[in-house]
């Protein structure tokens, strides 16, 4: 059986555990949405602290499962995996949103639009570094909630509602996606990590993974147009993954052609509009694992 309680988490048990109604394993994606922050007037992030205090205390009629902090990692866990946490809007004589399958695993992530950490102000969760993310994919993962996204990855913060849907199929949800509730979190989410091992290889150690991959070399490095073997390596994986726009190379030389390949990939992993342009970002490059040269 899996886990209850996620391994690396920090367990703070608020007790008033509750069975679930069973059906499909589902997980919803939330931003803790603190403050009401614009590119003109960014705020400092809310401190960890706080939150973790808020749902443990006075905020525990609101308590999810877990509490993620992206900008370093730290986790706390409310509630197991197999209890109902209390985070979704949940009316009476409706689907009960917060049972409503064999596990509904809630994620917080301590996030608003335009929050400022240090000197830098982040736009989009996926703008963070999202640690942690890996570890919290692969446990949800364990209690049977597969890596999709039945109604579509959040990429803006639009609603999407379908309650033949959320019934039904099995997979991860926006709050946005949630029958009942009426909020328009998390607006973004990063893109899932593949299990270990899938490739029919051992899996390696992290410090082996970080070794393999080029590390994302910036927004302006792709800007400058270079010449650079990063971009031969970058292109290969493009055409690997079917995404190739080519009718020359890849690389060395960044081109048109390597832009609109990027395009295609980051409109695989879900992006659309803006989120799609071709320059690459942190996340779609992690995502693509293109080989250290």
């Amino acid at each position: 059986m899996p886990d209850p309680w996620m391994p690396g988490a920090e367990i703070l048990d608020i007790g008033d555990h509750a069975p679930m109604d069973g059906g499909v394993a589902k997980a919803i994606a939330h931003i803790t949405w603190d403050r009401n922050a614009t590119k003109r007037k960014p705020q400092d992030l809310v401190p960890y602290a706080n939150l973790r205090s808020y749902f443990s205390g006075g905020g525990k009629a609101s308590a999810p499962h877990l509490l993620w902090d992206p900008f370093t990692g730290r986790l706390v866990q409310f509630l197991p995996a197999n209890s109902r946490s209390k985070s979704l809007a949940d009316r009476a004589g409706g689907t009960r949103t917060n049972r409503a399958g064999a596990v509904v695993i809630q994620i917080e992530s301590l996030f608003f639009p335009h929050c400022r950490v240090g000197s830098r102000v982040y736009e989009r969760l996926v703008d963070t570094p999202c640690k942690g993310w890996p570890e919290i994919n692969a446990w949800v993962r364990s209690w049977g909630v597969p890596d999709r996204w039945p109604l579509g990855r959040p990429t803006d913060y639009r609603s999407r509602r379908d309650e033949g849907i959320w019934r039904t199929t099995a997979g991860w949800y926006g709050h946005s996606q949630v029958p009942e509730n009426t909020h328009q979190d998390p607006g973004s989410w990063p893109v899932f990590v593949p299990a270990a091992g899938t490739s029919g290889q051992p899996p390696k150690s992290p410090a082996a993974q970080k070794l393999a991959y080029a590390p994302f070399p910036g927004v302006q490095f792709f800007r400058r147009n270079p010449d650079s073997p990063l971009i031969t390596a970058m292109g290969h994986r493009l055409v690997a993954e079917g995404c190739s726009t080519y009718r020359s190379g890849p690389g060395p030389r960044w081109t048109e052609a390597d832009r609109q390949s990027y395009a295609a990939w980051q409109r695989k992993l879900g992006y659309r509009g803006d989120e799609a342009d071709g320059w690459p970002g942190q996340a779609s490059w992690n995502a693509l694992k293109v080989p250290r040269r």
